[in-house]
């Protein structure tokens, strides 16, 4: 019989992705920076940038910015659709924004007019991918479709696929995916589940990556408490072939996370975390504030109008710095989230890869 880690091994993902190490930095919707993402592709792990929201001129332009800044390798991410997400005719808008009226006069805000649109059309986003040609093209909330798998094959672009369970391993192998990030409940932000509830899909990455590694041909990524070169180790001895880290990259210098953000960070324990769906209306890891509860007070809106109204006043926040008005993402491990900058936060993963 092979070796347990055979399959690691063959399907090394620095061959697959072109990179010298396999560490991979979470996509951040929102708060992804093209300094962060460029310092970890020039390090020589794969940045990551989250594309949630972009219009496809921005995303045209996010990915020749970050061309502008490194030559390596990096990944774009992007939501697919799963089909239950309302529109702003289909969502009841009124009596949210009435709750929120005392908080928008606070921050001396209008009240918000509802918008044509919560977000852009997906196929023209991905289009403006394809067209852009990254060297990776990570999704997230579902699997692939034929199309897109063999548009982004034609055009050089590897993709890679997020599970929560095995099940949604499978489908992501299945669909011809080249690696396949195993995401554990422990990660922070939203839990991408896409075959069943979020809260029916919390499986720890402990139990989760050997599952998947055990169930699917492609490389696995492990995402979910792996914040230094413990969690580099652990993932590895689990039969992965490289990490995905997000928190500990999140509290550096080079994200776009506010002061308040990281501080917070900082100061977390191991059960400062909670699952909510009152930032967005799916559900997703964070630090509980001053937002976080007062939306969990009223009904939460279907995903996206209840990000769309928290983001109303999240945007504005982000830009003064007010830590209890903003999604605090972070996941378990970020009490381990301990370092000040990528190039720190790089060379404690790397000291948890074999000699």
């Amino acid at each position: 019989m092979p070796h347990p880690h055979y399959r690691r091994i063959v399907t090394d993902l620095r061959d697959t992705l072109g990179i010298d190490a396999p560490i991979v930095l979470g996509p951040f919707g929102g708060l992804s920076s093209i300094a962060l993402t460029a310092a970890v592709s020039e390090l020589g792990g794969l940045g990551s940038y989250g594309l949630y929201g972009y219009s496809p001129e921005r995303i045209r332009d996010t990915i020749a910015a970050l061309r502008e800044r490194t030559a390596k390798p990096f990944a774009v991410n992007v939501w697919l659709s799963t089909g239950d997400e309302v529109t702003p005719a289909e969502a009841d808008l009124g009596p949210r924004i009435a709750d929120l009226a005392p908080l928008f006069e606070e921050l001396g805000l209008p009240l918000p007019t509802p918008p044509a649109a919560f977000l852009p059309d997906l196929s023209a986003q991905l289009d403006a991918v394809l067209d852009a040609a990254p060297a990776v093209l990570s999704v997230v909330y579902g699997v692939p479709s034929g199309e897109l798998v063999e548009g982004a094959r034609e055009r050089g672009i590897r993709l890679i696929g997020t599970a929560t369970t095995v099940a949604e391993a499978v489908a992501l192998d299945e669909a011809g995916v080249d690696a396949i990030v195993a995401t554990g409940a422990e990660a922070a932000g939203h839990r991408v589940s896409f075959l069943a509830p979020a809260e029916e899909s919390l499986v720890g990455t402990f139990a989760l990556v050997p599952q998947v590694v055990d169930a699917v041909r492609r490389p696995v990524i492990a995402a979910g408490g792996v914040a230094d070169r413990r969690g580099v180790a652990a993932a590895l001895a689990l039969g992965a072939s490289g990490v995905q880290v997000g928190t500990a990259f999140l509290r550096t210098q080079e994200s776009a996370a506010p002061p308040s953000h990281r501080k917070a960070i900082a100061e977390a324990t191991d059960t400062t975390t909670v699952l909510t769906r009152a930032m967005s209306g799916r559900l997703a890891r964070g630090i509980p504030n001053r937002a976080m509860r007062m939306l969990d007070e009223a009904e939460v809106l279907p995903f996206p109008a209840q990000n769309w109204i928290s983001g109303q006043f999240r945007a504005e926040a982000g830009r003064r710095d007010i830590g209890d008005l903003v999604s605090l993402w972070a996941g378990q491990s970020a009490p381990l989230a301990r370092r000040q900058t990528a190039a720190e936060v790089f060379a404690e993963l790397l000291a948890g890869l074999p000699d």
